[in-house]
């Protein structure tokens, strides 16, 4: 959601909103009057574009973790040829931290609310994530040949505790600049996968 440079849809919008209000207030402490007076429209009006904010939901959810795979498929992709799997862990942390700083009410969304969604939806999400922990887990093994595949799986899930740690970092404003706190979120996520692999 965070890579595009062209101005975005109204139901981009609305979709943006409706995850700052129901990462604020809860997913029933919303309603759809307020998502639509979040994006200049009417409530019914949002009918238009979603059939209810349970297909809003699922959009978010399903959503995100299929951008964070297909992310990490074109970094994998786009690093054929190198060499060394070192810049390619880097890539994909980086990838990571972009969404950990930029989406994070997509983050609370998640904890707070993915048994929300129907069986079916909730299912695709873990099999989604379950795909993006896998080519992780292989990159984190090319880089630290000596862990085993158990520990390098416990390893990228610990990391990724790390990385969507950013909803609790505190208020905007009472941190560094988000380059610095990129660059911190990096050094951290290398220093755990590097312990993990001493």
């Amino acid at each position: 959601m965070t890579t595009r440079t062209d101005a975005p849809t109204r139901r981009e919008q609305i979709l943006k909103e409706a995850a700052r209000l129901f990462a604020e207030r809860g997913f029933h402490g919303v309603g759809v009057d307020e998502i639509g007076a979040a994006v200049g429209i009417s409530g019914p009006g949002l009918y238009r574009h979603f059939p209810g904010k349970d297909a809003m939901l699922a959009e978010l959810l399903v959503g995100i973790s299929g951008q964070l795979l297909t992310g990490a498929k074109r970094r994998l992709a786009e690093a054929q040829g190198v060499n060394s799997a070192g810049p390619l862990l880097d890539s994909l942390i980086e990838g990571h931290i972009d969404f950990a700083l930029d989406d994070r009410p997509l983050i609370t969304l998640h904890d707070r609310e993915l048994d929300r969604l129907r069986d079916t939806d909730r299912k695709l999400v873990r099999q989604l994530q379950r795909q993006y922990v896998e080519l992780w887990v292989e990159v984190v093994r090319e880089v630290y040949p000596e862990l085993a595949e158990p520990s390098a799986r416990s390893a990228v899930h610990s990391v990724f505790g790390l990385l969507n740690s950013t909803p609790h970092l505190g208020r905007p404003g009472s941190l560094p600049g988000r380059g610095a706190t990129a660059e911190l979120l990096h050094r951290m996520a290398r220093g755990a996968f590097a312990a993990a692999g001493a």
